[in-house]
């Protein structure tokens, strides 16, 4: 492969996998109004927020990090008062529990509005307006969890300002070349992938000292748990992957290494991975190789699909992972495809129903499709495209999930949030 399409994709993988703290939807609306509130130069003494009805899905049910609060008041009130914009997805970082009463108080005077923007321009958008007496600023997220767009008086003419890889990537990508970048590129250029498995470890071992969301991961590592599903490989990849998740949607203060703007695409397509070559006794080399394998497949899939959607971001996550464990089991490119056609056949049309602690379930039935997928691609078997969605060629049948997930399932979401906000 040449260099330059190398450096390419090393760009694209370094702007997609980035730590975050959080779940990135209250994250990332924490960051517009750092943005904004560091724009007015001073504390705002209103806040007006309009979100598109995808970042209003997902920020109603999830925890804050340091907060023990959910929703988005708080995520808004401490953008505003100790949020650094320069930290990207680790906005709040810097909360302390001081910061937290400063929060509350700033809520119960009322000063923070949200709203739903009905002609929203993209599935991922976030305006924010702060003012502080006759001062007022704006700030506008939209395409992606850290894309600022800047605009003119009138609000009209917004363009990108933060935007250095090209955006249109399933042009030039595909499960081949994203195969052979991560099979073949020197290890030099993409052992950095390593620091995924060094963070989303270090939160599924946070886990294990709290009580997270649901328990799932704890539930599944106690006497019952291992009764039921045994000690084995499977258990520990589910066990593992669950446990990061309890915590990170319970609010714990814990970065994570994100994927595509999500931190439990993140860890669904890390600790799979990473617990499968920890126990089958694979190299660094196969490791590494691996989890950007699986990472890269989660991004291109995304590329045609959106940031954000009606399909559950852990099918795409999954699927990666996959590919990741297909080739630690030695499989073969064609392998490798046989795994994303099991999967696409299998997970299509899990619903997004926004960001909360029962993520932690969906993610444990991404990956145990996923080693299961990989199984039997490695024994070829493989769903033929006389079954369903499928087809023979395997970027169509990536594409023939993106489109069900980005365009059919359109009403879908629409039914989920009347749902989620008429409760």
């Amino acid at each position: 492969m040449e260099k330059s399409l190398r450096e390419q994709i090393i760009a694209l993988v370094k702007k997609e996998v980035v730590p975050a703290v959080g779940c990135t939807e209250p994250i990332a609306v924490a960051l517009c109004v750092a943005k904004a509130t560091e724009k007015l130069g001073e504390r705002p003494e209103k806040i007006d927020v309009q979100l598109s009805a995808n970042i209003l899905k997902n920020a109603m049910g999830v925890g804050i990090p340091g907060t023990g609060m959910i929703g988005l008041p708080i995520a808004i009130a401490l953008g505003a008062l100790v949020g650094k914009s320069a930290y990207q997805l680790e906005v709040l970082k810097d909360v302390t529990p001081e910061a937290v009463e400063a929060g509350k108080a700033y809520i119960a005077e009322k000063r923070i509005s949200v709203s739903l923007k009905a002609d929203a321009p993209d599935k991922l958008y976030i305006e924010v307006d702060v003012c502080a007496g006759e001062k007022t600023e704006k700030a506008i997220i939209q395409g992606g969890h850290t894309s600022f767009v800047s605009c003119d008086s009138a609000n009209v003419g917004c363009v990108a300002v933060a935007n250095t890889v090209e955006e249109d990537n399933d042009a030039w990508l595909s499960l081949r070349v994203v195969h052979e970048f991560a099979t073949t590129a020197p290890l030099n250029e993409i052992d950095f992938i390593l620091e995924s498995k060094k963070l989303n470890e270090a939160a599924a071992a946070q886990s294990l000292l709290g009580n997270y969301g649901h328990q799932l991961g704890k539930t599944l590592t106690r006497p019952l748990g291992k009764g039921i599903m045994g000690d084995s490989i499977f258990s520990h990849i589910i066990s593992s992957t669950a446990l990061a998740c309890d915590a990170r949607m319970a609010g714990a203060m814990i970065p994570v290494m994100s994927n595509s703007g999500s931190g439990n695409q993140g860890i669904c397509a890390t600790l799979p991975v990473v617990k499968f070559a920890e126990e089958n006794h694979n190299t660094e080399e196969e490791l590494i190789r691996a989890l950007m394998l699986s990472h890269l497949t989660a991004i291109y899939i995304k590329q045609s699909l959106g940031k954000l959607s009606a399909l559950c971001g852990c099918v795409v996550a999954s699927t990666g992972s996959s590919c990741g464990i297909t080739y630690l089991m030695g499989g073969t490119y064609e392998q490798v495809t046989f795994a994303v056609k099991n999967m696409v056949a299998n997970l299509t049309g899990m619903i997004c129903d926004g960001a909360k602690p029962s993520c932690a379930l969906k993610l444990a039935s991404g990956v145990s499709t996923a080693v299961l997928s990989a199984m039997m691609a490695v024994q070829d078997n493989c769903v033929s495209s006389c079954e369903g969605i499928i087809d023979d060629d395997v970027d169509k049948s990536i594409h023939n999930l993106t489109t069900i997930g980005k365009d059919a399932m359109n009403e879908t979401d629409n039914c989920v949030l009347d749902i989620m906000t008429g409760k």
